[in-house]
């Protein structure tokens, strides 16, 4: 199944939208994804304290919002601990919906991607927001804009009195998205979370791996598992039995060498399909800060450099879906790439 010909066209997933072109997780993001020929849009889902989901990658809201400046929300501001790591800023979950609405989004990472700034001031999306905003992008460009969302922090919130699979669960049956013709998979990093989603729905399941430490499920129970444990032959078993797809780092399917240059495809992909897994990988940008040392052009972090040659390599590993910060690119290394898919 590694072999390219005949197998199913990659997916282009806009990770958290066309973030390399509009600041993450807005609606703007999401349209300009859709409008650059993505076949789903990632929105990262996370709880308010009056129980509604809304994208952000981070609880922590200083990052990508402009809380730290607003001097009615300075009370707000304490150190938590999330998945078990200590925090101090605004968290998402100490806000109602309302109080969400009078925040901006900002542009995360200003230094690489300046021009995204030009769109900061923008509202943070609800999820029922960006379903309406998939629904009619599809519409207008005759064929379907996907939904991957990333359910996160599950246990963190589950300790908080705010369940996320309830509320995740409860939109996809009001919207009725099946009907609709907007086809949905969802991921999260936590197993636990996952084979209860697994009970509840038929949708497409996404385990997603890290290349380091361990779901934050596993850690509160006592776990000593990690990531990797589930890339072994027993784990890609056990999660072979609830879940599609595996959403991983892309170093685990093409690792890099100690001088920071893509290597040889490792053996994930073959033992994924061999399980009737789907291999997603993240993420996937155009500036030199992320691409590896054979695939930078000049010296310039914000550069962008062959981010086709590197969507290539993975292609040719065969991968079935890419999470990518700029999707137009994605969208080329794709067309450009020399084998047939299946249709």
């Amino acid at each position: 199944m590694s072999d390219t010909v005949g197998r199913s066209r990659p997916l282009v997933i806009a990770h958290r939208g066309a973030s390399g072109y509009r600041p993450e997780h807005t609606l703007v993001a999401y349209q300009l994804a859709a409008d650059l020929g993505a076949d789903f849009i990632e929105p990262d889902l996370v709880l308010t304290a009056d129980g509604v989901l809304v994208a952000r990658h981070d609880l922590e809201l200083s990052a990508s919002t402009d809380v730290a400046e607003r001097p009615e929300f300075a009370e707000r501001r304490r150190t938590g601990i999330v998945d078990g790591r200590e925090l101090t800023g605004w968290f998402v979950e100490d806000f109602t919906l309302a109080e969400i609405r009078t925040l901006f989004a900002r542009e995360r990472i200003p230094a690489l991607r300046p021009a995204n700034q030009t769109y900061d001031r923008l509202p943070i999306p609800t999820f029922d927001e960006i379903v309406h905003l998939a629904v009619d992008a599809g519409r207008r460009r005759g064929r379907p804009v996907g939904l991957y969302p990333e359910l996160k922090h599950p246990t963190h919130l589950a300790e908080r009195g705010l369940t996320i699979e309830d509320a995740f669960l409860d939109a996809v049956r009001g919207f009725r998205l099946e009907r609709a013709g907007v086809p949905v998979q969802v991921q999260c990093r936590e197993p636990a979370a996952l084979r209860r989603l697994a009970a509840r729905t038929s949708m497409p399941l996404v385990q997603k791996v890290d290349i380091t430490g361990r779901p934050y499920d596993w850690e509160r129970a006592g776990d000593g598992r990690r990531y990797a444990d589930l890339l072994t032959p027993t784990g890609l078993r056990e999660v072979s039995a609830y879940a599609t797809a595996l959403g991983v780092h892309k170093s685990l399917v093409v690792p890099r060498d100690p001088e920071g240059r893509l290597g040889p495809p490792g053996r994930l992909v073959a033992d994924a399909h061999a399980l009737g897994m789907a291999v997603h990988a993240w993420t996937f940008r155009d500036e030199n800060s992320f691409l590896p040392a054979d695939r930078r052009r000049g010296p310039e972090a914000a550069a962008h450099g062959d981010a086709l040659g590197e969507l290539s390599v993975f292609l040719a590993a065969g991968v079935d879906g890419v999470l990518a910060d700029h999707p137009d690119t994605a969208v080329a290394a794709r067309a450009d790439f020399p084998s047939a898919y299946a249709t």
